[in-house]
């Protein structure tokens, strides 16, 4: 099973960087939505998780907030 992962961020991010750069490491695909760019995403990000801040990923399910690495590997296990 191909596990992707979508990674909410901001072009000014240096944390969001960090993630983008730690799942491509990992040989995670991910899908980037920038919410500086689509604020409609921004929108329903702050609607679904009750959180302003990026980067915020969602991997099987789970919402992983900030560069958290632990979080990340806890959300493959499933």
């Amino acid at each position: 099973m191909t596990q992707t992962a979508t990674v909410y961020t901001t072009s000014t991010c240096p944390y969001c960087s960090m993630m983008t750069n730690y799942l491509t490491e990992q040989n995670i695909p991910f899908k980037e939505v920038n919410v500086q760019t689509d604020p409609a995403a921004g929108q329903k990000l702050v609607e679904t998780t009750g959180q302003m801040g990026v980067p915020q990923t969602e991997l099987n399910g789970k919402w992983i907030l900030g560069f958290d690495t632990n979080g990340i590997q806890e959300a493959l296990k499933g």
